[in-house]
């Protein structure tokens, strides 16, 4: 039984002849890296593509407070926020400032409070409001600052 088997096997991968050997890679190539190669063809494609497009949340509006504080006077100042549009989810977005705790004399001294709600749920946003503390400005005049808004998204 072994030399047939033996025999079998024997027959069996004669039959396949040679393995075909792997062509290599030329050391050295034919072409010229430099050398320019001519076009065969030019063609254009034309196709329908569709394609969904997102706006984000952005904010429309401007907001330009103006406020005259006299002695130790406390002020709170209500502003509103307008978006482009209204959320397409609720409790995913949030408005963030570039400060809100703002020394608007610089004397050392937290004068300035922005308090705005928490999340986005709207297209316009009310409740939001600038608290000015008078016993915490110590110099008198005009104080201008730039706070910016972004919308982003919770995490």
């Amino acid at each position: 039984m072994k030399k047939f088997l033996f025999i079998y096997f024997l027959i069996f991968f004669k039959g396949f002849g040679e393995i075909p050997l792997i062509p290599l890679i030329p050391a050295s190539p034919t072409e010229h890296p430099t050398s320019k190669r001519v076009l065969e063809k030019v063609a254009t494609l034309m196709g329908k593509v569709e394609c969904e497009v997102v706006v984000p949340l952005e904010i429309i509006s401007d907001i330009e407070i103006k406020a005259l504080v006299v002695d130790n006077e406390n002020l709170n100042i209500p502003f509103d926020v307008e978006l482009n549009k209204t959320p397409n989810k609720n409790n995913n977005y949030k408005l963030n400032f570039s400060e809100t705790k703002i020394d608007i004399d610089r004397d050392g001294n937290i004068d300035t409070e922005i308090y705005a709600s928490k999340t986005i749920n709207s297209k316009l946003l009310k409740d939001n409001y600038v608290k000015i503390t008078g016993k915490n400005i110590s110099k008198e005049g005009t104080h201008k600052k730039k706070i910016y808004i972004t919308v982003e998204v919770n995490d």
